[in-house]
Parts: structure tokens; sequence; C-alpha cells
């Protein structure tokens, strides 16, 4: 028996329907991941010419470090407040001041003749940076697709990989044509570009779609104080694991490959490879994360079983008895774990948000990558300095270790409230 003239219609208005929403996901996906891959590329605004630096204005290291402990204590403030303007006013104008931000600091440093120019392009690029992550996951939460969200924050992840790998390409290539106050006028350009595509196209992130009411609980509710959630535990335990996953990461970027090159006697050649293999892992690890979310209730077991991954390979690398080359990929290869663990981490802390306060959660918790950033290179430089070489690695498996605990108190706290809905 042949199927009615008007269920056909309907199943192709459907399908019709479907492709249309599939459509506008994978918009808002691309241009989310568009400006938090923007956001990483000027992450990385002047730690890339610091040699530069030292030979225009005969700056020392401790005066170029001081220019990172900037950005990322007003990013890290920025980034715990600006959640709660993404709450009030949205994400969208919040996303396109970032942006400005970036551009300010680019032009900044294009024209520094000396120290205070190029602290203040720090504190504008900090600035900057401070909104990305609350605005983004505002965005993602409320206009892509339930089904499509563990894909939204993969694509997201694998964006800010990409960004902190092409600045140092972009800045030392183009300095190394001629000069690096060209560079910054380069990268002021890639922020007007990316502000002007986002302004075309506005509606596509534009997180007053569906939007729960201001002030209160979404399908209704006694209103609370803004500051309320505050008082919930996951909230700061989510906050702790990304303070041990930054330090781990931290420990990496900065110093593994010193470590390997006094532990295994590898050339810098070679070592330097090893921080982009670590991102190129993590990147491959995030798509593959993105697939699980949706599969898996428990997402705190994912997170364990990946993070647990790369602590081995870490420790493996510590302890010296690798042959060298292994060595080497071995702790690359320990990007693929914490990358598989992303999706399911940003997952994560959406079940944890309360409803109406998604800015303000994921600012709050953000912040947590900043600190990390900020206290765990100094410590990890000075073990450094004492020649405690395996222990950037040994040292970043266990804070990878306690990342899972985090993780795992927050899962239980999860799973345990939804059994006591179901009750």
């Amino acid at each position: 028996m042949s199927a009615s003239p008007l269920s056909s219609a309907t199943d192709l208005r459907q399908v019709d329907d479907a492709r249309a929403a599939a459509r506008r996901d994978y918009k808002t996906i691309a241009l989310v991941g568009l400006a938090h891959g923007t956001s990483h590329f000027h992450h990385l605004l002047l730690p890339p010419l610091f040699p530069a630096f030292i030979r225009d204005f005969g700056l020392s290291y401790s005066e170029l470090g001081l220019l990172v402990t900037v950005f990322f204590i007003i990013s890290g403030i920025g980034q715990a407040l600006s959640g709660f303007i993404v709450d009030r006013i949205g994400a969208r104008p919040v996303l396109y001041a970032a942006l400005v931000s970036f551009v300010a600091a680019s032009v900044a440093a294009a024209l520094a003749r000396g120290y205070g120019g190029l602290m203040l392009a720090a504190a504008l690029a900090g600035l900057g940076n401070a909104p990305f992550h609350p605005a983004d996951f505002t965005i993602l939460n409320k206009r892509v697709s339930p089904g499509r969200l563990g894909h939204a924050f993969s694509v997201h992840g694998i964006s800010g990989n990409l960004g902190w790998a092409l600045a140092p390409v972009f800045l030392i290539g183009v300095s190394a044509l001629d000069d690096w106050r060209l560079a910054y006028a380069g990268t002021a350009l890639v922020g007007l570009v990316v502000l002007a595509v986002l302004v075309w196209q506005s509606d596509a992130i534009d997180d007053h779609h569906g939007r729960a009411p201001a002030g209160g609980r979404a399908g209704g509710g006694q209103d609370e104080h803004p500051m309320a959630f505050l008082k919930l535990p996951s909230v700061w335990l989510c906050f702790s694991f990304f303070f041990w996953t930054t330090a781990a990461l931290s420990a990496i970027q900065s110093f593994a490959s010193p470590a390997l090159g006094h532990l295994y006697g590898l050339p810098a050649s070679t070592t330097a490879f090893v921080v982009t293999g670590y991102m190129l892992c993590g990147a491959v690890g995030m798509v593959a994360g993105g697939f699980l979310v949706a599969r898996v209730q428990r997402l705190e077991r994912i997170i364990a079983m990946a993070m647990a991954l790369a602590a081995v390979l870490l420790v493996l690398t510590g302890t010296g008895w690798l042959p060298p080359l292994l060595a080497a990929g071995s702790a690359a290869l320990a990007g693929f774990g914490t990358g598989l663990a992303g999706p399911s981490r940003d997952m994560l802390i959406k079940r944890a948000a309360p409803p109406g306060s998604t800015g303000r959660v994921y600012g709050t918790v953000y912040s947590g990558l900043d600190t990390g950033f900020a206290l765990a290179a100094p410590v990890f430089g000075m073990m450094l300095d004492r020649g405690l070489d395996a222990g950037i690695f040994h040292g970043s498996a266990l804070a990878l270790l306690l990342g899972i605990g985090s993780a795992a108190l927050v899962g239980g706290r999860i799973h345990a409230a939804r059994g006591a809905t179901r009750a």
C-alpha cells in the first residue's frame, strides 16, 4: 500500500526542517570556532617575538615574564566578571568588544617604543581574551541542537589549538620577511576581518535565541541572587579541574622541550616539535571525544580514562628509560588523552550549570585556566632551574590525576542529583 500524498509531503517537510536546523547549527559552530581560534591566536600575541624585544629594547626575561603575568591576571579576573555581563546583555556584543580589544592590543604592540607600550598591549590582549569562554559557550549551549553539542565543543577546542599553533608561525614568519611591527599590523588585520565576519553573520550567533528568563530559573521557580551559583560545590570543583589540567598544559608548553633535551640529549631542533605534536594529538583527541559525548552519560569516566592515559605516557617520558625519539613521541601522544577529555569536560560543566547562569558559570570555571597558567609556570620553571627535569613530566602527570579526582566528584554530584530528582 503506497503512502498518501499528505504523509509524503509531511515527511519531505520534516527532512527539509532537519536539514535547515543542521545548517544553522553548523554555521553557529563554525563562527564560534573562528572566534575562539582568533582568541588563542592573540593569546600568543607577544611571546613569539620576545627575542626581538630583547634585541630592540634591552629587556630581561624577568620583565618579559611579567608581561605574561599581566595578561593572565587581567584575563582571569575579567573572565570571571565577564560571565555576569554575558548573562545580562548577551554574548554577541561582548564578543564584538573582545575582538576590538585584540585589535587595540595589536596596534599598541605595533606602536610600542619600549616596555610601557608592550605592557599596554599585554593588558589589552588579556582584556580581550577574558570574555571568550563564557560568550562562546553561552552561544553554543543556546543555539546548537543537543545532539550536536558534543561536536560543537570538539570544534571549539580544536580551533583553540589551531590558533595557538598558527600564532608563532604568523608572527615569526612576517617578522622574518620585514619588521616585527608589520607582524602586529597583520594581527590587527586578522582581528578586524574576524570581527567583520561575525557582524556580517550576526544572526547565527544571537544568543537571545532560546534564552531562559533573565534572573530566574528556566521553566519557572523563584528568582535567585545572581551570585547564588557560587554556593554550588560543583562550580568550584570544575574550577579546580581546570586549574589542574592547565597546570599540566603549562608545564608541557613551556618546559617539555628543554626537559627532554636534558633527560635524553635530544637537540632543540627535535624537541621543539614536541609541543606542536602535543597540540596536534590533542586536536585528534578532541575529534574523537566529540563523538563519545553523545553516547555516554557518565562523562567523568571518559575524562578519567583519557587523562589517565596521558598521565601514564608522561610518567614513562619522565623515567628516562625510553629511547630518545620514543620519549619525544610519548610526550606528544599524551596530548591525545587530554584532547579526548575536552568535549566531555565542557559538557560536564554544562550539566553542572544552573539554568540561566551559563555565562557566569563558564566565566568562573574557565578563570581556573588562567590561574593554572599564572601559578604553575613559575613552579615548573623553578624545578627546571634546579635540575629536576623529570619533575616536569611527573608533576604534569600528578596534576592530571588531581584533575581526574575533581571531575569524578563533579560527575558524582550530578548523578546523585539526577537520581534524587527521579525519586
